[in-house]
């Protein structure tokens, strides 16, 4: 269990600071434990429901700790930043588009074993909405393709750096990291397994699969060594994911309502009616990147060619969060 009842009780007493404080050290202990490869699948799940005791409380007794969320937890760009500005003579931010807290385990355990320094593990705010374009403008960047082949430019937070953003084998990965003393590398892995296995119906125990396989791989440590050789290394992400096919299926009139306003996603830009419901399904958020409408909590509902079982842009602590991981080598 996430929390016990009291502990949720004393939850609706804490100001909003308090609370997400809370919330976000209880997401880390239940994600960031060690894992056993055996049968990571079935604790992945476990962890997950978990974290959907944390998510229900949110949605149905708390929801206007969302309402602050943007406000008084730290948005990952922000201490990213905050971070790039430290004096180290060298540096490097590698962000793994989609990473979510149920990664962190094999990033930790891995980390260890193979002789890396842990210095920091924690967790910070996704952007509102949650989407990769809205932490790309949040670095000061037109989008994640403007790091490609070196194409950042001196205009973006995290300048001066050498840049890439690149879909490729970790082995040639790797092959691309010269003597540059900073670094920004943007990998779009896992959001590109995320998205193809979507519709999958299967789509978590997919990913899992392709997840353990990919972070526990030398090639994938080889490629963080060179990063981390000579250089302070941050491993991040611009948003989680939500299973959503272990959501539950909103009731008749709630699914409704979010069919015909978010379709098959998680979120609809512009101004929208939240509708009626009391504990909402949906909230209104206006955030640096504009207004846009959320789904709420851990609802999935009929739409036209199934709902996708992984997806991110609504407000669930999964997709909400994303891992902040500092090594050394």
């Amino acid at each position: 269990m996430a929390l016990d009842a009291q502990q949720l009780l004393d939850l609706t007493k804490s100001s909003p600071e308090e609370a997400w404080q809370t919330v976000i050290e209880r997401a880390l202990e239940v994600c960031g434990s060690p894992l056993n490869v055996a049968s990571a699948f079935a604790e992945v799940t476990r962890r997950d429901r978990a974290i959907g005791e944390l998510d229900h409380f949110l949605s149905s007794v708390a929801w206007d700790l969302w309402r602050a969320f943007g406000d008084v937890v730290p948005r990952n760009a922000d201490k990213v930043s905050e971070w790039w500005g430290k004096p180290y003579s060298a540096k490097a931010v590698l962000v793994l588009d989609g990473l979510s807290l149920r990664e962190l385990p094999w990033l930790i355990e891995e980390a260890k074993a193979r002789g890396f320094a842990l210095h920091t593990t924690t967790a910070y705010a996704a952007e509102i909405p949650s989407e990769t374009n809205a932490f790309a403008k949040a670095l000061g960047l037109n989008s994640r393709s403007q790091l490609q082949n070196n194409g950042g430019g001196l205009l973006h937070r995290l300048a001066p750096a050498r840049t890439e953003c690149i879909d490729m084998p970790w082995k040639d990965c790797a092959g691309l990291i010269d003597a540059s003393p900073n670094w920004l590398f943007w990998h779009q892995w896992p959001d590109t397994k995320l998205h193809d296995g979507a519709g999958a119906g299967q789509g978590l125990d997919v990913l899992t699969r392709d997840i353990a396989a990919q972070l526990t791989s030398d090639d994938f440590w080889s490629f963080v060594e060179r990063l981390a050789t000579g250089r302070r290394l941050v491993i991040t992400s611009d948003h989680g994911y939500a299973a959503t096919g272990l959501f539950f299926d909103a009731a008749d009139e709630q699914g409704t309502f979010l069919k015909n306003a978010l379709k098959s996603g998680r979120l609809a830009a512009g101004d929208h009616d939240p509708g009626p419901f009391v504990p909402p399904v949906a909230l209104q958020a206006d955030s640096p990147h504009g207004k846009h409408l959320l789904a709420l909590g851990r609802w999935k509902w009929k739409s036209q060619g199934g709902y996708p079982t992984l997806a991110h842009g609504g407000l669930s602590l999964l997709e909400m969060l994303c891992p902040f991981v500092e090594l050394t080598k």
